[in-house]
């Protein structure tokens, strides 16, 4: 039996997500777990034409339950009796829920947890995207749980995704009169006395530099609707965030609301075991007096909320800057290179003003390309410093319509805030920087933000973690802000193991890295043209270690041109935003995810995405690494950035690749555990001819890549303990289609050196030889002993014989190769060539060739003993 079921206490929301669910699950029944809001009592009473087949609760038989669909809620504290029913096991449960911030204690087997207004909407776009009919009363329904959750579709947790679950609701006959009667009810006269006892207990006391107002009351009764009092409250009062704490009876409620990044309102009402997202949340107490409440809250309160963000936190540093002399033109493609719209200028060491793109490309019009920059540049800018609070940048940023702010230590330019920075901030500080940072390798309880530590003692060793310790102490030692960067903090927050270990220095990388190797006894191998180094551990753990550092391509498809830069546009240079996470490594603030360009949101949604819409017109290998992450992460690749590849491909960015460039991509991907997932999606995508004009998989090539698959798990297996080069059976394989001269094309528009170019060629000549061999043998049914196996094979590297197994569709002739790899490849004579010069046999080539004819007979039977090896060897010798 499938049954649909909310929160106790439910509102609209739970009501409008269980219809919507209802229509997806149509042999469930609706169950209350308990009460409902008063709104919720008083739409049943008076609207019967709503009546709806809910089942009571104590009709239910919870020994038949055998798939659980909980809405709006994750934790079992919060539904009743169905809590043992989510515990049991044999149990499907499947949860829709809006606030993946709270994490609960019910690992579901499906349904949907996302960040966006409320969960009506996330089971709305279920129905939208299927096509399932709803009627008018249901649309109503379910617009009520939309609409009451997002505030009428004005609070800042709103997404698209509600608006256009709105709008597809109105179109089936929503009744926004109803809506609107239900959602803005005027307060009764016992909810007017609650208010008036509110606001005359209301108190402001600063947190952390957040102002944070607390309200309470005590009631003998039962008022319901409280939520609506705390927007009231808000807004009459103009607060950034309120706490109100109710005394009804033996319970005491929490309702809280935020409209700022540093309090969440979901986090405090987790502490007390309730629920919701970062701007509104809920919790009800049992057992504690109101006093008892408030004190635990004003304990709670300094360790929940962030302290207030100001400039220091915001800006990027060092600063790319435009000297004062600098021409209209130069700015231009100064601009253009570092992607930036505003920059500053500077006479000497002193900023004398801010140069802006529209400005310049006005002046280029104009034809003025020939003056300085200090003839049209912004002389007036707000100067911040480094505590400046980001309220104050953004008053001046979006009140004046300003490009880039300053910051200064003292005299000194320490930084810059612009536009994009402060959007950004605007855009997350509400939905994300609040939000829980999860393992998204595990289903476990979420770690709140700036507490990834959790997650490096949890999947890294312990030496690993003392040694990123370290690091950050020596970068305090130095002043120098110091990072863990790339995939190693893709792979900790997927709980992927990854022993890569990547350091990014703001300031010099390789004096950072000697002086760790002074502090801590390693060594260190520097590349000063780069500004990197590799510092090696005692016990072989090694730390890549680099300067942040920007690029720029002169041309599409060229090398990139380095510079020292800031941690985030050193973070921006990077190929997918996957790979764009940085963790803090110094003392203060250890532990702390960096998050620039929304790479947790696209981890946590298994999406590949690049940084921008130029990204493979700079650097087209990247085309490839998409490939090869999207296949070994299982995460698609962004419709926008196949798009992007298609174009790239379209315009011929990648004709202009370096071949050791397309080799190094083209044998990273051979090297993948699933390559062929890899080929196939290349092959789609319209790359192989980049490798070769006529290269494309054909029937036999993809059984061939097929085959080879499962002749390296059978290889492995053997546990000989060989190296086996991977990528050289494949590339094989995928060849495996071209002529000669085609495979040899294909090697010299790789770049392969010549060297190995002779190595691949022979593999491949000699392999095909042996195997048409053999084929010819085993078709006519010809005796074949062991002593010809071997010395068709003897010689042949492992990959080659992988690749003969791969491409023979005789069973007999992958016979012929597993007995020469199990049980022929390493027998030898008993006897030598001291042997033969003991029987007085004179030395040349006759040796070769008697002890080949001696290792013939052992392989045959023919000469078990030594000493029938030297009757043979001496019959061999003696004169005809």
């Amino acid at each position: 039996m499938d049954v649909i079921t909310t929160h106790v206490n439910a509102d609209f929301d739970c009501l409008g997500a269980m219809v919507a669910a209802s229509k997806l699950y149509p042999d469930a029944l609706m169950v209350f777990s308990g009460s409902q809001e008063k709104s919720m009592r008083d739409l049943f009473l008076k609207t019967t034409g709503y009546a709806l087949p809910f089942t009571r609760l104590k009709d239910v038989d919870f020994s038949d339950i055998t798939r659980l669909v909980l809405v709006d809620c994750q934790h079992t504290s919060r539904i009743g009796r169905f809590a043992e029913v989510a515990r049991r096991p044999g149990v499907e449960v499947h949860i829709y829920d809006h606030h993946p911030g709270s994490s609960g204690d019910i690992r579901p087997s499906g349904g949907e947890i996302r960040d966006c207004g409320s969960s009506t909407t996330i089971l709305t776009r279920k129905l939208m995207e299927r096509g399932i009919v709803v009627t008018a009363v249901e649309a109503t329904l379910m617009m009520l749980g939309i609409y009451e959750d997002t505030g009428n579709l004005t609070f800042p947790s709103t997404t698209p995704d509600d608006y256009a679950a709105a709008s597809w609701l109105l179109e089936r006959g929503a009744n926004l009169n109803i809506v609107s009667d239900f959602v803005s009810q005027e307060l009764t006269a016992e909810q007017v006395a609650l208010l008036n006892d509110l606001l005359k207990s209301l108190r402001s006391t600063p947190v952390n530099g957040v102002d944070i107002a607390v309200a309470h009351a005590t009631l003998d009764h039962y008022v319901g609707d409280i939520a609506v009092l705390a927007h009231m409250m808000r807004d009459m009062q103009n607060l950034d965030a309120i706490f109100l704490v109710v005394g009804m009876g033996e319970r005491v409620y929490l309702v809280a609301r935020s409209r700022i990044a540093e309090v969440d309102a979901g986090a405090v009402a987790r502490a007390f075991g309730g629920g919701g997202h970062a701007t509104a949340a809920a919790a009800t107490v049992r057992g504690q007096t109101v006093i008892q409440v408030l004190g635990r809250l004003n304990l709670l309160l300094p360790e929940l909320v962030n302290p207030v963000r100001t400039a220091a936190d915001l800006m990027s540093s060092p600063v790319i800057t435009l000297p004062f002399a600098t021409t209209i033109a130069e700015a231009r493609e100064i601009l253009t290179r570092y992607n930036v719209n505003a920059m500053p200028v500077m006479d000497g060491e002193r900023m004398a003003g801010i140069i802006s793109r529209r400005i310049v490309e006005k002046a280029l019009y104009h034809g003025l390309g020939n003056l300085s920059v200090d003839e049209y540049m912004h002389t007036e800018f707000m100067r911040a410093a480094p505590d400046t609070p980001i309220s104050a940048i953004q008053d001046y940023i979006v009140g004046q319509h300003r490009r880039l702010v300053p910051v200064f230590s003292g005299e000194r330019l320490a930084g810059v805030i612009t536009r994009t920075d402060l959007l950004r901030y605007m855009y997350t500080g509400t939905q994300r920087s609040a939000e829980p940072v999860y393992d998204l390798g595990s289903e476990n309880l979420p770690v709140r933000r700036r507490e990834v530590v959790h997650l490096m003692n949890k999947h890294l060793p312990r030496p690993a973690v003392a040694i990123l310790r370290d690091l950050g102490k020596v970068g305090d030692e130095l002043e120098l802000p110091v990072y863990a960067v790339g995939g190693f903090v893709r792979d900790l927050l997927l709980g992927a193991e990854n022993d890569d270990i990547d350091v990014s220095v703001e300031g010099d990388g390789i004096l950072f890295a000697e002086a760790v190797a002074t502090r801590m006894g390693c060594r260190v191998k520097s590349h000063a043209k780069f500004g990197t180094a590799v510092i090696v551990f005692p016990d072989g753990l090694k730390v890549d270690v680099a300067s942040t550092r920007l690029e720029y391509y002169e041309t599409p498809g060229a090398l990139p041109t380095v510079e020292r830069s800031s941690l985030k546009m050193d973070l921006y240079r990077r190929d997918f935003t996957i790979n764009t996470l940085a963790v803090k490594l110094n003392a203060e603030g250890f532990g702390t995810l960096i998050d620039y360009f929304g790479a947790y949101r696209d981890l946590r949604e298994k999406t590949i995405r690049v940084l921008h819409n130029l990204s493979f017109v700079e650097d087209p290998t990247r085309v490839f690494r998409a490939i090869r992450f999207e296949q070994r992460l299982g995460f698609p690749i962004s419709r926008h950035t196949e798009n992007l590849i298609k174009n790239a491909v379209k315009m011929g960015f990648l004709d202009k690749l370096g071949g050791r460039r397309l080799l190094n991509e083209l044998v990273l991907i051979l090297r993948e555990r699933e390559p062929v997932k890899a080929i196939l999606r290349m092959s789609g995508l319209e790359l192989l001819h980049f490798i070769h004009p006529d290269l494309a998989l054909t029937p036999d090539t993809l059984r061939v890549l097929d085959e080879v698959k499962k002749v390296i798990t059978w290889f492995e297996l053997l546990y000989l303990g060989e190296k086996l080069e991977t990528w050289v059976v494949y590339f094989l394989a995928l060849t495996s289609s071209l002529p000669d001269e085609g495979f040899w094309g294909t090697c010299t528009r790789l770049s392969v050196s010549e060297h190995y170019r002779e190595k691949l060629i022979d593999m491949r000549v000699h392999g095909e030889q042996v195997l048409e061999v053999m084929t010819r043998k085993a078709g006519r049914r010809e005796e074949v002993r062991r002593s010809d196996i071997y010395f068709w094979l003897r010689g042949l590297s492992p990959e080659v014989l992988l690749y003969i197994m791969a491409k023979t569709r005789s069973d007999e002739v992958r016979r012929y190769v597993s007995l020469y790899v199990t049980r022929l490849r390493g027998v030898v004579t008993h006897i030598t060539g001291n042997d033969l010069k003991a029987l007085g046999i004179p030395s040349g080539p006759r040796y070769r060739d008697i002890l080949d004819q001696v290792l013939t007979a052992r392989l045959n039977g023919e000469a078990t003993t030594r000493e029938d090896e030297m009757l043979l060897a001496g019959r061999l010798a003696a004169p005809a």
